[in-house]
């Protein structure tokens, strides 16, 4: 859900295994955690990212896989 606090959930799914990459950036474009770095099988995945110990404000994930990328942006109230 968008907006949220402080967890959220990043679903997506695969049709066959790959190397993932699933990051959040922050407004200024630094990267505030990396959720995902590894090979998945494939199938649906949902992903956990518990912002507790982030400030409120705009976030953007970044979902890289298979050679597509995918962002979407996200919005912690707290």
């Amino acid at each position: 859900p968008n907006p949220f606090n402080p967890v959220t959930t990043i679903g997506f799914s695969l049709p066959d295994a790959q190397k993932v990459t699933l990051s959040v950036y922050n407004l200024v474009g630094q990267q505030v955690v990396t959720l995902v770095n590894k090979e998945l099988p494939a199938g649906y995945h949902a992903i956990n990212w518990h912002a507790e110990n982030m400030a409120s404000g705009v976030y953007l994930s970044k979902l890289s896989s298979g050679g597509k990328t995918i962002k979407q942006k996200m919005l912690l109230m707290k």
